[in-house]
């Protein structure tokens, strides 16, 4: 299982510990979103940021689509299936996100790929900032819910 995950809320007053842990996750930002593996150390990690990052279980078909129009090199260029093939044994977008859910492969190993995407704010809105998912919010665990909130968000 992969994990999509999406700060939602900003840096102010935020405590340092949680400040550390989004660094870790490479999180810096609002709207940033990153891909975990699900394992003990990064669902540690993700119960510290929960009141500041929304996270859920993402779909080869979104996946595909984050990767196709935010997907980024160094140097700010697009993840292309040219480039893809020409590094890894995968030939397109589609093959490669298959690979990811089925945690044959991590996104960030891929060599000159930005680990994190960088999102707009979703269409719409947030519900709130200072709520949990299952309060009525827009923060903490939301399953596979978590692939409506990136299709605002491209």
């Amino acid at each position: 299982m992969v994990f999509a995950v999406v700060r939602v809320r900003g840096t102010v007053n935020v405590n340092p510990d949680i400040k550390k842990t989004f660094q870790l996750l490479c999180l810096t930002r609002t709207n940033h979103c990153v891909l975990l593996e699900e394992n003990p150390v990064y669902k540690g990690m993700l119960q510290i940021v929960k009141d500041y990052a929304t996270w859920g279980e993402i779909n080869k078909e979104t996946l595909e689509k984050l990767i196709a129009s935010r997907g980024k090199l160094m140097g700010d260029k697009p993840v292309t299936a040219e480039y893809l093939k020409s590094v890894t044994s995968y030939s397109s977008i589609d093959t490669l996100s298959e690979a990811i859910v089925a945690q044959k492969v991590r996104y960030k190993d891929i060599p000159e790929v930005k680990p994190m995407f960088r999102l707009n704010p979703p269409r719409k809105g947030h519900r709130t900032v200072k709520r949990s998912f299952v309060n009525g919010g827009s923060l903490g665990y939301r399953k596979d819910k978590i692939n409506t909130l990136i299709e605002r968000m491209l």
